[in-house]
């Protein structure tokens, strides 16, 4: 078997590429480099796909996520003395990041076995958490966890850092406001950075309008150049047109994963009754010798990856801010999981040889 990379993204280009190389033609040839057509055109779908009013294009997922953070601290820096955002400790960096670029106070919470929020993270002394920050980690659906916060924190508004679990229960969008990616590595990814804000709240969508554009055009206020090209915009509006076939392809992986490997005692980390709410992003199984079988399954040419290795309060940027301890739940997971390589251009063959291949490091 030729070796399977973890993320073979020239495999999904060499179907696209006449219609990505036609229509990036298109666009240059045109002129209109930033904010033409195709940004319209993709603004409006996603906020038709996530079943929202507004939808704002931006250069990274990061920064939606900061952007979001900074208009709400923004309007209400005059009541708010500290602001503070309680983030899961397994996470990629950029979701404490944005936050913290934003001027916030963070902290981490413990999560549950999935790596989802847990709904009992307790307060400091007097402080209170101005915002909950869910993270669908690997892809998971996060209406439990909004279930159980509106139950146990019915005070504390909601934002998505939804890079992971957009596609997920529909795209049915949470809270206050969304953050989504379309990093190369994601379910519907860019050739490059790109993400976006999904909101209802008219003040924000207009302030994220300004603020990715320095500013403009009221100039009321500071702003950054954050925008996406007109470019990328294009090139995605080409990938609309097959995201609902690849999200098939990924939960028929999945489904036959989760038959092979619940057969033969692969723990996976995945509730199995939430299993059509999943966006598919991320297979992941777990061992307690997670190394050795990454490097067993390197040997068999089989490429995998740890999403994450290390709790972000475990790492030296992080070390002053309010932590669960290592002794978390989310300490435990890190040890642990280990990614395997998922997405819809694998063939059977592929499938089935990691299939195989994993469950003999079981046995």
């Amino acid at each position: 078997m030729n070796k399977i990379l973890f993320s073979n993204l020239t495999r999904q280009y060499a179907v696209l590429r006449e219609e990505i190389l036609d229509i990036t033609d298109s666009v240059l040839s045109s002129g209109r480099l930033m904010d033409g057509e195709y940004t319209q055109q993709f603004e409006k779908w996603l906020a038709d796909k996530n079943d929202s009013i507004y939808a704002i294009t931006c250069n990274s997922g990061t920064v939606a996520l900061e952007i979001i953070a900074r208009y709400y601290k923004e309007k209400y820096q005059s009541h708010i003395k500290k602001f503070t955002a309680i983030i899961p400790s397994l996470t990629y960096p950029a979701t404490a990041n944005a936050f913290i670029n934003a001027g916030w106070n963070i902290r981490f919470s413990d999560v549950d076995k999935y790596g989802l929020l847990s709904s009992d993270f307790m307060f400091e002394g007097d402080e209170l958490p101005v915002m909950a920050v869910l993270v669908g980690l690997y892809g998971s659906s996060i209406h439990k966890i909004i279930n159980k916060l509106a139950y146990n924190r019915p005070f504390v508004p909601m934002v998505e850092d939804a890079a992971q679990h957009w596609l997920a229960n529909n795209s049915k969008r949470y809270g206050y406001a969304s953050a989504i990616s379309f990093d190369p590595t994601k379910n519907f990814g860019n050739y490059g950075n790109g993400g976006a804000i999904i909101t209802d709240v008219r003040m924000l969508a207009e302030y994220a309008k300004e603020h990715r554009n320095n500013g403009k055009p009221s100039n009321q206020r500071s702003g950054s150049n954050l925008r996406m090209s007109e470019v990328d915009c294009a090139q995605l509006m080409i990938k609309t047109q097959y995201i609902d076939e690849w999200q098939a392809r990924r939960k028929s992986i999945f489904k036959y994963w989760l038959e092979v490997f619940g057969e033969n005692g692969v723990d996976v980390v995945l509730d199995e009754p939430e299993f059509d709410s999943h966006s598919y992003h991320k297979f992941v199984i777990m061992h307690n010798d997670r190394n050795t079988l990454k490097s067993v399954l390197h040997d068999k040419n089989i490429e995998t990856k740890i999403h994450y290795e290390f709790p972000l309060f475990e790492l030296p940027a992080y070390y002053s801010y309010s932590n669960p301890s290592i002794s978390s739940r989310a300490s435990m997971l890190s040890r642990s999981v280990l990614s395997l390589p998922c997405y819809p251009e694998l063939t059977d063959a592929e499938v089935e040889y990691i299939a195989e291949n994993v469950v003999k490091c079981y046995s």
